[in-house]
């Protein structure tokens, strides 16, 4: 459709598995952690429908999966809007990732493999690589890849899923946060984990994830307190690792 508010979402991928519901749900999904649909913006259906190219009835369905889900809300009257983001949210989040994150790592690193190793410090130059192009999204997705090599790692699939949960309430927050400044110290805070995993140290290695996703949070304070309106009105404090 020319001149689309929603030019830039994905088409449907028509062969795709899950059905029409499922891939719109998902592409709006998408829009949303990639910070395309702000937080507090209002979604026109109709010009929703008419860019992906469906009925009513298939984004009605998964905008009402997505309100479950916490990315959307819908006001009586008012229409369907983007959530702001909730700290409060955000931080049980980041707390049960750094339980489980920590503990993975104390158990893998005992019995890591050069294999793992090697792959880590492959996912270590890629990061480099985007940081130097400045391309967020490709440094995100690098981030997310190295944190689930070292999960897949541990072989706890509840514990995988656990972690998965929780990211998904901060995915829109690492974006917004993904700056040449995070950018930089990530890839410190990483390197610091290679490090501790290379020396078979499973104390160093737990306290260096600790220390990762502490600084994480650090920021997260500071970007919360300066800019307001993404965020859910309320208390703004983090709890104390």
């Amino acid at each position: 459709m020319r001149n689309s508010p929603y030019d830039f979402l994905s088409p449907l991928q028509r062969d795709k598995r899950g059905g029409t519901v499922q891939n719109i749900q998902d592409v709006i999904r998408d829009a949303i952690v990639r910070l395309d649909l702000a937080p507090g913006e209002f979604i026109d259906k109709k010009a929703l429908c008419e860019q992906l190219g469906t009925s009513r009835f298939p984004v009605s369905e998964a905008l009402g999966r997505l309100a479950d889900e916490g990315f959307v809300e819908v006001l009586p009257q008012h229409g369907t809007r983007v959530t702001r983001i909730d700290l409060a949210d955000c931080t049980e989040a980041m707390f049960i990732r750094r339980a489980l994150e920590s503990e993975g790592l104390r158990r893998i690193a005992p019995r890591i493999d050069l294999s793992l190793i090697e792959a880590i410090n492959r996912s270590m130059q890629e990061q480099q690589v985007a940081m130097a192009h400045d391309d967020r999204i490709r440094f995100h997705e690098c981030d997310i890849a190295l944190h689930d090599m070292l999960l897949d790692a541990l072989g706890y699939e509840r514990v995988k899923t656990a972690v998965f949960a929780a990211r998904a309430k901060l995915d829109r927050l690492r974006l917004y946060m993904c700056t040449p400044r995070r950018q930089a110290s990530t890839l410190a805070e990483h390197r610091a984990i290679v490090e501790a995993l290379a020396a078979r140290d499973a104390a160093a290695a737990g306290r260096a994830m600790e220390l990762h996703l502490d600084m994480v949070m650090e920021e997260l304070t500071e970007f919360a307190a300066a800019n307001p309106d993404a965020f859910e009105p309320g208390e703004k404090t983090i709890a104390a690792a």
